[in-house]
């Protein structure tokens, strides 16, 4: 397993941690998602490494902002998505894309359907965004799938 996968694992790690527990994405993690993967890519490739780790995280970003102004997705996924997409490079946030939807849509069923379970005949507690639904641990499982694939 190579550098940039090791580091897309930590990261994801945390970002999971911290969705799930406080509903946010910090900043710092898809920044330095963002900068490994540019120092990576530069290192691995000089300037084209850094153009195609450039051209990642804004396909990442421009992929996920779509969602993201139609409501259906939180700021943090987005620049998570183009962190990651600065490791993964465009081929690879193609490719990641596809298995962060499918996911994604996993995971939302199941959310929908264990809180359909979970609130029958009982009120939602007032104040509880019960929309919510985590997607960090798509993300990250996308973006691990996608570097295991490419191995």
């Amino acid at each position: 397993m190579n550098a940039p996968a090791l580091i897309s694992g930590a990261l994801g790690l945390a970002a999971c941690v911290t969705d799930l527990r406080d509903r946010t994405i910090p900043n710092w993690i898809p920044a330095a998602a963002l900068l490994s993967g540019l120092c990576w890519h530069a290192w691995a490739g000089g300037w084209r490494g850094a153009g195609l780790s450039l051209l990642g995280a804004a396909s990442g970003f421009a992929v996920f902002l779509v969602f993201y102004l139609l409501g259906g997705m939180g700021g943090g996924d987005v620049k998570l998505t183009a962190g990651f997409g600065a490791l993964l490079g465009p081929g690879g946030l193609v490719q990641a894309a596809l298995w962060i939807a499918l996911l994604g849509g996993v995971a939302a069923a199941l959310v929908v359907y264990w809180r359909y379970w979970r609130r029958r005949g009982r009120a939602v507690l007032p104040g509880r965004n019960e929309d919510f639904i985590p997607y960090a641990p798509a993300i990250a499982a996308g973006v691990w799938i996608t570097f295991w694939v490419r191995s």
